[in-house]
């Protein structure tokens, strides 16, 4: 008797079958209208299959590059049931970002938006000879149009390649905050896990209509199997623009949307917010980064319960913690502040630096062990062994336990900040700064000080019209924290740094202040 008797079933799987029943009903639109039902993504999932099968050579490894569109979906499921181990790349990225994958990851398929990276397809023709196919989604002078080639085939039944669970499924690459990127292997078995999670914990309406407005090439399309396989549809957007989420809400009835809290706030700042009917929205998904409990507490009262948090990192993809929109309670800041409880497919443990487990309490570096977690980094097995190390996955998130169970993440363990021997936590620092009148955004770092090692500075950002000095800053953290925590330098400006994903980008407050 062979494995296969027993064989798991994995994200292609669950696609295949998503896509095999009710074939009239849709499961995509786009902005300009276009539908596409389940039978027409089988279908072209099927001939994209097929064609990439029959290139030569095979590929083996793909990078995609591409703003938001359709068709970035099928191509990537067609990659994938060919047996194409898949790599996005960032579609805010330079030529010299995606040199670095392409070489790292040995990268030899390059499938791109002809709309918009034409010049990018040329520039990677002259400087990347690894690449042996380059393949366009619409017609484009570089590249083959992949969409018409595929034609030529007559769709099949859509049957996903077999799997073993330990595969390569897809190779991430991080932001980069701490060096040169690290391209994450993510294993067909991490990937049906998040999956899992998401039917499992995540709180689907009943009528799923899911808005996509984060890139595709991130968490964009990370829903993507569940919607399918609870029967939903998602209607996908070029990208993020506060009118454009907001009008897409009200006219097709939104009712789960995922964003990153930068984009929550923008809509919620913008002049327009209340000329639109968004009680059609049940739940908004959100992650990434850390939303200031201040603001979360103005958007659930300008929106209502319908916050849903997940934590995790590419290393344990979307979902260890979560927080359900109950427990999203608005007059508690301890719990706005939280990122809630680990899911059942993990397990989880906040550790010292000796590994040992800390009292409820007191801070400790989130650790993760699981079919959720990456197999290591490529290329990188001596950052793959300290990521590892003792058998837990060390997120370089600390937190701390309630006695009931949420973690609250109190910052990043290479943010903390030493000052005169003590330990600063920036998010702490950060809420406050938040809470005060006037204040739309903070962000806090560590500065060289002669005296002190370092020093806390507070980044701001004002809302418009306001007036605040950094003496009365200064003040209010020193009275809710202590003088240890009080910036000792505060500088005012118009925007925070954000990385490609959205977040506060530290590291480049930290070359401008430092």
């Amino acid at each position: 008797m062979s494995d296969a008797i027993r064989q798991q079933a994995m994200v292609g799987d669950l696609i295949a079958h998503a896509l095999s029943r009710d074939l009239d009903r849709t499961v995509m639109i786009d902005s300009d209208g276009q539908v596409v039902t389940a039978g027409d993504m089988a279908n072209e999932i099927s001939r994209l299959q097929q064609f990439i099968s029959g290139l030569n050579p095979r590929p083996v490894r793909a990078a995609v590059l591409s703003r938001n569109r359709l068709e970035v979906l099928f191509a990537t499921n067609g990659l994938s049931f060919a047996g194409v181990v898949l790599t996005a790349l960032h579609p805010m990225g330079s030529i010299d970002d995606y040199l670095y994958v392409i070489e790292d990851a040995q990268i030899d398929t390059l499938v791109y938006d002809a709309d918009h990276y034409e010049d990018i397809a040329a520039g990677l023709v002259e400087r990347a000879p690894q690449l042996k196919h380059f393949l366009a989604l619409g017609d484009g002078v570089v590249g083959q149009n992949i969409l018409t080639a595929s034609r030529g085939f007559e769709p099949k039944r859509l049957v996903a390649p077999v799997a073993n669970p330990n595969d390569l499924f897809r190779i991430a690459y991080s932001g980069g905050t701490t060096g040169k990127p690290k391209g994450i292997m993510c294993s067909q078995l991490s990937a049906v896990t998040s999956s899992m999670i998401q039917l499992m914990e995540w709180e689907w309406p009943n009528e799923i209509r899911h808005l996509v407005c984060a890139p595709l090439s991130h968490s964009g399309a990370a829903v993507l199997t569940s919607v399918l396989a609870l029967g939903g549809h998602m209607v996908v957007l070029p990208g993020f623009d506060p009118v454009g989420v907001m009008q897409a809400i009200e006219q097709h009835k939104i009712t789960s949307v995922l964003m990153v809290p930068t984009m929550v706030i923008a809509m919620l700042d913008h002049p327009r917010f209340g000329e639109f009917d968004l009680s059609s929205l049940e739940v908004i998904f959100y992650g990434a980064s850390a939303f200031p409990t201040a603001r979360l507490k103005d958007a659930i009262e300008k929106l209502g319960q319908i916050f849903f948090q997940f934590y995790g990192q590419s290393e344990a993809p979307m979902s260890v913690t979560i927080m359900r929109r109950a427990e999203h309670t608005p007059d508690d800041p301890v719990r706005l502040s939280s990122c809630g409880r680990p899911t059942q497919l993990v397990k989880v443990a906040l550790l010292d630096d000796d590994m040992r487990e800390v009292p409820d309490g007191e801070p400790g570096e989130i650790c993760v062990r699981g079919p959720l977690l990456m197999t290591g980094y490529l290329n990188k097995p001596e950052e793959t062994a300290t990521a590892l190390a003792g058998d837990w996955l060390h997120t370089g998130d600390v937190a701390v336990k309630s006695p009931d169970g949420f973690l609250r993440i109190i910052d990043r363990k290479k943010d903390m900040i030493v000052t005169g021997g003590f330990n600063v936590f920036a998010r702490e620092v950060e809420d406050v700064l938040i809470e005060q009148p006037g204040v739309q955004q903070a962000a806090v770092i560590g500065v060289p000080d002669p005296k002190w090692g370092e020093a806390v500075k507070a980044v701001v950002v004002l809302k418009p019209g306001a007036t605040v000095t950094a003496e009365a800053l200064i003040a209010a953290v020193k009275s809710r924290k202590g003088a240890v925590q009080a910036p000792k330098t505060v500088e005012f400006i118009d925007a925070l740094p954000l990385s490609p994903l959205g977040k506060p980008d530290k590291k480049a407050l930290r070359l401008r202040y430092c």
